[in-house]
């Protein structure tokens, strides 16, 4: 009887619980998918071939987004390790 009261009285506390872990994992996901950043940088290129930016512009945008992709590989690696 006393397990169920507690599982009804901590309901709310455990629903949020389970809600901002859910948030945080979505979160985590997007801001890790290296996909987006690829898909900036083959569009970078492209706007570079049809000369809508100029290479000074390229420059600085391509390497704003490398340096993305590679905080990206190093908290990924380093999540890997933590694992280990």
């Amino acid at each position: 009887m006393a397990f169920i009261l507690d599982d009804i009285l901590l309901a709310p506390c455990k629903f949020v619980t389970w809600i901002g872990r859910t948030l945080y994992d979505q979160a985590l996901a997007e801001v890790t998918d290296e996909s987006v950043i690829r898909e900036r940088l083959l569009d970078l290129q492209t706007r570079l071939e049809l000369e809508q930016i100029g290479e000074d512009e390229y420059i600085k945008q391509e390497n704003a987004l490398m340096r993305r992709l590679n905080e990206i590989h190093k908290y990924k690696e380093s999540r890997q390790k933590a694992c280990l």
